[in-house]
Order: C-alpha cells, then sequence, then structure tokens
C-alpha cells in the first residue's frame, strides 16, 4: 500500500525541496523562495527504483489497471520510463510485443504524423501521464493534449508534487485537467512539505 507519511519522508530526506535566499520565479510566474526539484531523484537509478515503486503502489491503492505510464517531456522523461518497464514486469501478460515503452519528444518534429511529431514510440492503451511538478499545469494540458491526438486512452495524470496553485482564471490544475474529462491526482503537496521543511532545515542551523 502506498503510505502518505514515507512519501513524504522520501522527499524531505533526499532533498527534493530547495531553500533560495533569493526567490526565484517559478513557472506560474510567481516568485518563490522554494523549489521543488526532481531531477535528482531522476538522475539517480536506485533512487528512481524507490520512486517508481511509490508510483505503482499508488496506482494499485487507486485501483487504475493501466496498460502504460508516460513521463511528460522532458521533465519526468525518464520516471516514465521506469514506471512503465517495472509496471509491465509485474503483468501476468508480460512477453514480447506486450507493453510499449513510450518517451515524448521535447520539441515536436516539424514534419510527419502525430505519432512521429511527438513520440519516440507512442503509448498504447489505457495511459497514465506523469509530471514531476504541477503549478499552472501547463506542460501537462501540453502532453495530454498531444495523447489526444494518438490512439493512447488517458485514464489518470499524477503530479509528483503539486503546488496547489490556480491560475489567472482562478482555476486549479486539477480542475481544468478534469474539463478534458481526466481525473488529477497528486502524490504529494507543497501545503504540506514545505513547513516541514522549514522545520528541518532550522534543526539543521
Amino acid at each position: 500500500m502506498f503510505s502518505q507519511e514515507e512519501f513524504n519522508n522520501f522527499i524531505l530526506e533526499n532533498k527534493v525541496i530547495k531553500y533560495f535566499e533569493e526567490p526565484i520565479r517559478l513557472r506560474s510566474g510567481k516568485l518563490s523562495h522554494w523549489y521543488f526539484n526532481w531531477r535528482d531523484i531522476a538522475d539517480d537509478v536506485f533512487l528512481l527504483d524507490k520512486l517508481t515503486g511509490y508510483i505503482i503502489d499508488f496506482t494499485k491503492d487507486l485501483g487504475l489497471k493501466p496498460d502504460c505510464f508516460y513521463g511528460v517531456p522532458e521533465g519526468a522523461t525518464k520516471i516514465g520510463l521506469f514506471a512503465q518497464e517495472r509496471w509491465a514486469k509485474s503483468s501476468l501478460e508480460y512477453g514480447r510485443g506486450s507493453h510499449s515503452l513510450p518517451m515524448g519528444r521535447g520539441k515536436p518534429k516539424r514534419h510527419g504524423i502525430p505519432k512521429d511529431r511527438n513520440f519516440i514510440g507512442e503509448p498504447k492503451g489505457k495511459t497514465i501521464i506523469l509530471e514531476d511538478v504541477t503549478t499552472t499545469g501547463k506542460s501537462l494540458i501540453k502532453a495530454i493534449d498531444s495523447l489526444i491526438e494518438t490512439d493512447a486512452v488517458v485514464i489518470a495524470a499524477y503530479g509528483l508534487t503539486n503546488w496547489m496553485e490556480t491560475g489567472k482564471d482562478g482555476k486549479s490544475v486539477e480542475e481544468i485537467i478534469q474539463e478534458r474529462g481526466i481525473p488529477f491526482y497528486y502524490m504529494s503537496n507543497a501545503y504540506e512539505l514545505v513547513p516541514r521543511m522549514y522545520k528541518k532545515l532550522k534543526r539543521e542551523d
């Protein structure tokens, strides 16, 4: 089973949350002293394996049965690849041709059919799309729209961490994605994590 407390501790212990004396600008345009960066996790095979274990447990707890995991290019590409391999190998149907290994292009090709323009291996079947951090959700929504052009059926979208922000229209990421008929789930959120990271940094001073 997915443990929220264990996952939050994984984030805190591996310093996914960064603090900056001088505020930096988030994708939403807002300034913040806090920044979520999953890149160090994605660059470490051991930690990436741990992360995908949490993703699989989260999926099982939701009762979802995807054919495919797909990471938003480029921030969640490696996360999607590892999650898909792990999920495929756990399947009773695992075998030659049973599961695709999709990867999106950071910059679409100018020519060709949609699957070649946007993907290096397209997602197939019931797909869960993964994003590392959601602020306004623009990258996630763009990736969802590219999937809609294919034969993939997006059954859910995940954010590893949700900033819990709203856009200029007052809508949250969850609301915007649900308008496309897709449920959005986040595995952690800034409201819970930032205060805990602040206390942790204070203790370490």
